[in-house]
């Protein structure tokens, strides 16, 4: 065999290799999207009855499924929001500061990683429950601020490494405060590092089942009512709007990913 057919089999073994793999991970989306055009009314909703768009209209019917929605993105956006804020702070503080037990602190961080989620929903049910915290809201969104914190803290200390400390000292010298060089050239820095751990804890946040699961208490969130609709069938305005979620995440990844192209530039 010569080397050229050689390197065309090679060339065609690795398209069909990425061809399948690439199957492999879009083709569930691929159903869920599909299967929202379903025309369909009886469970379990798979037997495919013709194409429609009722079950976007009929979405907006649905008022449970709109506040277990509801309920997600104000669970993800206020942990997003207290975890990047806490672990950005943590993530400097250790970066610049030595103290005692400043290396147990720092394995610890790891334990919410690599702990199963499952054992990490019990430890909190187990804490909110000695503590008489009543499970709802709060404890959700302590819940997914506590895993998301390490993720954050793990962003912007990637940021901080090669960090050159003598521009803030020249901004000091020069008569800015320390939270005038925190905020017009600290910052700045971190920000790659901080959006980064604040999309990564946003999107853990929504994403999330067994933790919200033993915290949550009377609230539903998205991911836990299509748990629940596995039983009986997952009905098409549940993949409706899955699928209007999945086009929101491309439209914001197209647009960040555009202007990085033109800032690129």
């Amino acid at each position: 065999m010569s080397r050229k057919v050689k390197a065309f089999v090679k060339k065609i073994s690795s398209v069909i290799f990425c061809g399948l793999v690439y199957i492999f991970l879009f083709l569930p989306i691929v159903v869920i999207i599909v299967n929202s055009f379903n025309a369909t009314t009886s469970k379990p909703y798979q037997t495919w009855k013709g194409f429609t768009f009722d079950w976007y209209i009929k979405l907006f019917d649905n008022s449970t499924l709109l506040e277990s929605f509801s309920a997600t993105m104000t669970v993800a956006i206020i942990s997003t929001l207290l975890s990047t804020a806490i672990g950005t702070i943590a993530a400097v503080g250790m970066y610049k500061y030595k103290f005692k037990g400043k290396n147990i602190i720092d394995g610890l961080l790891y334990i919410p990683v690599v702990i199963p989620e499952i054992v990490l929903g019990i430890s909190l049910l187990t804490l909110f429950s000695n503590t008489h915290i009543p499970r709802g809201m709060l404890t959700l969104v302590l819940a997914h601020t506590t895993f998301s914190i390490p993720y954050v803290i793990f962003n912007v200390r990637a940021r901080l490494s090669g960090y050159d400390n003598s521009i803030e000292e020249a901004s000091m010298d020069l008569g800015a405060n320390r939270i005038a060089t925190f905020k017009n050239i600290t910052l700045p820095v971190l920000a790659p590092g901080i959006g980064a751990g604040a999309l990564l804890a946003f999107t853990l946040s929504i994403d999330d089942v067994i933790v919200s699961y033993f915290t949550n208490g009377q609230v539903k969130t998205f991911p836990l009512k299509v748990m629940e609709s596995i039983k009986s069938g997952v009905a098409p305005d549940v993949n409706a709007l899955s699928t209007l979620i999945l086009l929101g995440t491309i439209v914001l990844v197209i647009l960040t990913q555009s202007n990085l192209f033109k800032k690129a530039k």
